[in-house]
């Protein structure tokens, strides 16, 4: 958290700034006083309002005798309202799987086919959607069929694949890394089996505006929302449930763990399918907010959703981390890549910079273990 202020306050005061324009919308029948050639004072039933421009303000005048007055304003990179609600959109994506994410990190496993089970499920819930609203007539499908059935595929095919991967580490007794590394692979290729690497188009426009990308005053939040949501519901799931303290106690000693009576196995399977269901649910998000899905989805993915999780605060070897800290690391990684654009820093170093967090993370972790020994 402190190095998310941290980095908040240096794009602030580093961020530089650009002209943004603006328009002030004036109801008819109001008053309208030019201070200045940048200043004008708008009094509507009695109560005066100034507004500044950089630039002299413009006034055109509407047919229902309102009038909208133009001008430019100097601001912050950084600060400007779209950027950050950018920032948190874009983080969402990666740290609903974050979350999911941190829970099999401290089992101790990885799962680098998350990027693959992402693409898969965004793929396959569009196709669904798509078909759907062709058969549906002109209006297309209402809000209340195309967002739950969109949510519902997406995370039955994410779930559906992390169980495979779960079940068959467990059943083969091989490390989730080959397996994962395996499905990776496999997931990727049946996506551009199934499309021919064309993009699934022919969504209706009810699943973005109706919800996904949903205007609140020029910004779209739902995104955000969700990822609130789901970093509130596995921080309770991680912290105050049964599933939750077997899984910190698999990942702190997974023999003892056995010795206790805890059923390793099924944990392990859970954990994976519900990290899977997880990563369908960012699926969906992403399909409903850009209304397509593309073949090359969540391409690179998994190198950002294990940061995410590592920065956050979990731990390699198990038994510690939490669904707050995956959200954080997310949001943290964002504001990496948000930082590079502003600053103009060539977008080819974005992977270096990641690698080399992951690498600080993982350090600055060990040295916290052995200073707690």
């Amino acid at each position: 958290m402190v190095v998310i202020v941290l980095m908040m306050a240096a794009l602030t005061i580093f961020g530089g700034t650009k002209p943004s324009n603006f328009n002030v919308a004036i109801p008819a029948g109001a008053q309208v006083q030019e201070v200045s050639e940048t200043r004008i004072a708008v009094t509507v039933s009695g109560t005066r309002t100034e507004y500044a421009s950089d630039t002299p303000f413009r006034l055109r005048d509407q047919d229902d005798g309102s009038k909208i007055a133009f001008g430019t304003k100097t601001v912050n990179k950084f600060l400007e309202k779209s950027n950050l609600v950018q920032v948190t959109t874009s983080a969402s994506f990666i740290a609903v799987m974050a979350v999911g994410m941190t829970a099999i990190i401290i089992l101790a496993g990885i799962d680098l086919s998350i990027g693959s089970i992402y693409a898969m499920a965004a793929i396959l819930g569009a196709m669904a959607v798509s078909s759907m609203n062709a058969g549906a007539g002109d209006k297309g499908l209402s809000v209340l069929v195309a967002v739950p059935v969109l949510i519902l595929v997406c995370c039955s095919v994410g779930a559906a694949c992390g169980f495979a991967n779960g079940f068959s580490s467990v059943v083969l007794r091989v490390h989730p890394f080959i397996i994962t590394l395996g499905t990776m692979a496999i997931y990727r290729g049946l996506v551009f089996v199934m499309t021919q690497g064309q993009t699934v188009g022919g969504l209706p426009d009810s699943v973005q505006s109706g919800f996904f990308k949903f205007d609140a005053g020029g910004v779209y939040p739902v995104p955000t929302f969700i990822m609130l949501l789901i970093a509130a519901i596995g921080m309770f799931m991680l912290a105050r449930t049964v599933l939750g303290r077997r899984v910190y106690a698999v990942g702190g000693n997974e023999v003892a763990a056995k010795y206790a009576g805890i059923p390793v196995g099924r944990v392990k399977t859970i954990v994976y399918t519900l990290s899977g269901a997880l990563a369908g649910l960012s699926a969906a998000m992403y399909v409903g907010y850009y209304g397509a899905a593309e073949t090359n989805a969540g391409n690179g993915y998994e190198l950002n959703v294990i940061a995410a999780a590592v920065i956050g605060g979990a731990s390699l070897s198990g038994g510690r981390g939490s669904a707050v800290g995956a959200v954080l690391g997310a949001i943290l990684v964002q504001l990496i890549n948000n930082a590079m654009l502003i600053l103009d820093i060539n977008q080819s170093y974005n992977q270096i910079v990641m690698g080399l967090a992951i690498i600080l993370a993982v350090v600055v972790d060990q040295a916290k273990s052995r200073l707690s020994k």
